[in-house]
């Protein structure tokens, strides 16, 4: 039975746009921080291509976005895109707290409509994997890319390569919870575990110049914060939303213990596998 793509688009905007969305709202300041690596990454990009106008592809709350404006300075066009309405409120409100230069759009940049050759930099933390027709994301993506521009994409490699980011599942699984099995190359966090089906992927979209490079990288966060980061975020956070107190305190006995060879001290580390993908228009 094949999957209704517009099915599918329409739960990945629902569960960005309620508890996906706040859960990392709330949390934006945790997640920027361990994932500033990556952004330092995306700004480089942007230092490369000098000044212009550039695209945040599934921007979240903006960090990236705001990073990149800050690079480019207030003469260049930052734009940030997402389909979650809450994120993009509270990117919004950050750039004008920080007095940054950005701009966001709430679409799904899948199909929404940019102006032709409209930027010369296109870049994504973590914002890609959930496209349910990737080759349709990307051909949409260089349409808005201007001739000559760069495009730089961190996306994660698959769950075998990344136990930390499965961590919390496998400890609750005793629990019924009802959480699903992780599908590599389905929309979602592992959605471009295959480097050679990205690269091919990016070709077919009209992308040159493609490479998809493996990056590992470590990232880390307050021992403080585990709790919090397992119980909102991911598959372990989604399920847990309205069960009772007493299950809820079950699970964090549980799954609180299986994170113990990522603790040192108060610090939570581990490494991040990753793709680092650039290519031309």
């Amino acid at each position: 039975m094949t999957e209704d793509p517009d099915r599918a688009d329409r739960a990945q905007a629902a569960h960005w746009n309620s508890r996906g969305g706040s859960a990392w709202v709330d949390l934006q300041d945790l997640m920027n921080g361990v994932l500033e690596p990556f952004e330092r990454l995306l700004v480089e990009a942007a230092r490369a291509v000098g000044g212009g106008r550039a695209l945040d592809v599934g921007c979240g709350a903006g960090a990236t976005t705001r990073a990149i404006a800050r690079e480019l300075g207030a003469a260049a066009e930052c734009v940030g895109v997402d389909v979650s309405e809450r994120m993009v409120a509270a990117a919004r409100e950050r750039a004008r707290a920080e007095g940054v230069a950005a701009r966001f759009v709430v679409a799904d940049a899948e199909t929404h409509e940019f102006d032709p050759g409209g930027f010369d930099l296109i870049a994504s933390r973590f914002g890609v994997m959930f496209f349910d027709r990737p080759e349709a994301a990307f051909a949409n993506l260089r349409r808005a890319a201007a001739e000559g521009a760069a495009m730089r994409l961190v996306a994660w490699r698959g769950p075998e390569e990344n136990p930390f980011m499965t961590t919390a599942e496998r400890a609750a699984a005793p629990f019924g919870l009802g959480i699903p099995p992780r599908a590599p190359d389905r929309p979602g966090q592992f959605g471009m575990a295959d480097g050679d089906r990205v690269g091919r992927i990016l070709a077919g979209a009209g992308w040159d110049r493609v490479e998809v490079a493996p990056l590992d990288v470590t990232c880390s966060f307050a021992e403080r914060d585990l709790v919090r980061y397992f119980t909102r975020l991911g598959p372990v956070g989604q399920a847990l939303d309205g069960v009772d107190e007493a299950t809820f305190e079950r699970v964090v006995e549980t799954v609180r213990p299986a994170f113990g060879p990522y603790v040192h001290g108060d610090e939570v580390r581990f490494d991040a596998a990753c793709w680092l993908i650039d290519a031309r228009a």
